[in-house]
């Protein structure tokens, strides 16, 4: 994460911030607002755009460093963007890395309301398609929390991960 003073630092948060697949799910109201939005829902296809308007903000930890570094996951298969079109124009999207049975969202963003809902619960869904078993949100805030965020202790969290990281042809 990029500070203020130019240097990247690893962040490890206690509590950490998790959606727990198993319980998240968009409730009757907004089904209904997002199947009116008109929204197209994509994967992979724009993943330069989605970071490049993540880090589209007054204040952001997303610097070109961070940015040529997600490129580069992305490039090698780990790094993946969910995308929200309405009539061909980007209007939302997220980004995050995937290993194994893990998923550590990064950022979203939303250009029209709702588009970073729809393309969070598309991915929520893609997530319990492919069995993930985790979903890391690193921190909480308001709009986290309203998507249904968790916070757990470190330790419960790394045993969740050391879970998702694990090969299950080993266990």
């Amino acid at each position: 994460m990029c500070h203020e003073d130019g240097e990247l630092y690893w962040h490890d948060p206690d509590p950490r911030a998790i959606f727990p697949l198993d319980e998240i799910r968009p409730n009757a109201r907004l089904k209904r607002q997002l199947r009116t939005e008109g929204f197209r829902i994509t994967m992979d296809k724009a993943f330069n755009a989605v970071i490049t308007a993540c880090a589209d903000r007054e204040e952001t930890w997303i610097d070109p460093r961070i940015i040529a570094s997600y490129q580069s996951l992305h490039e090698a298969g780990f790094a993946h963007s969910v995308e929200t079109w309405r009539d061909g124009e980007l209007v939302g999207g997220i980004y995050g890395v995937g290993l194994k049975g893990a998923f550590f969202g990064e950022s979203m963003f939303s250009r029209v309301d709702h588009a970073s809902k729809a393309a969070f619960y598309a991915l929520v869904e893609r997530l319990k398609v492919n069995d993930f078993v985790l979903f890391d949100s690193q921190y909480i805030n308001p709009f986290t929390r309203q998507l249904g965020a968790i916070e757990i202790p470190r330790t419960e969290f790394r045993k969740r991960l050391a879970h998702a990281l694990s090969d299950p042809m080993i266990d």
